[in-house]
């Protein structure tokens, strides 16, 4: 599928895509948690792929919403913007004008609480079609052990894979230890003045 048919039928809003129709999702279930749709646009250069969305992001319907999840102080240290701060749509726009890209490997399971632990009977995200989609992609980043088990599915794609210690609180490694591993992106990620503003405006 091409990035124009996906963004035919993308919803835009601030500047970004967010992808809906074009990835078929299965028919949600109350008794089954889901992810969101990808955040991705033209211009996307690393996806970062988390497994699935917890009980806080689920309530909230935003990617990564738990206050302890440490995935938006990593990336805002990483662009050097004060992304926590930012409103939820900026966040994502910033991320986007980075060339950075967001999804996750599940796209509903069952599952009591928040733990990668506790997820059963799975369906995976059609990651292949997505990535086919992106021109400009050069890195898909997992966040976490639980999404990169499907690194050696996407390496098959032709794109290179790396995995990240998770941003979940769960994973008690030091900030500046994950910190560390999450700067391997820095090569990957675009300037953005306009981000850059802002952020300092917030």
């Amino acid at each position: 599928m091409s990035l124009a048919s996906i963004t035919d039928k993308a919803a835009v809003n601030c500047g970004f895509f967010i992808c809906r129709s074009a990835i078929k999702m299965t028919p949600h279930s109350s008794k089954r948690k889901r992810c969101f749709p990808p955040v991705v646009n033209a211009d996307t250069r690393v996806l970062i792929l988390g497994s699935l969305p917890g009980e806080a992001s689920l309530a909230a319907g935003q990617y990564y919403a738990h206050p302890r999840n440490q995935f938006w102080p990593l990336l805002g240290s990483l662009l050097q913007l004060d992304l926590p701060a930012l409103p939820y749509a900026q966040r994502l726009d910033c991320l986007l004008q980075h060339g950075i890209g967001v999804w996750d490997v599940i796209a509903e399971a069952r599952r009591r609480g928040s733990l990668d632990t506790a997820i059963r009977d799975s369906q995976h995200n059609d990651l292949q079609q997505l990535l086919a989609s992106l021109p400009q992609l050069a890195l898909v980043a997992f966040n976490g052990q639980t999404a990169g088990k499907q690194a050696k599915s996407v390496a098959t794609c032709g794109v290179a894979t790396l995995i990240l210690p998770s941003s979940s609180p769960a994973l008690t490694l030091p900030f500046a230890s994950k910190l560390a591993a999450w700067q391997a992106l820095a090569p990957y990620v675009q300037p953005a003045a306009t981000c850059s503003k802002a952020a300092e405006q917030a």
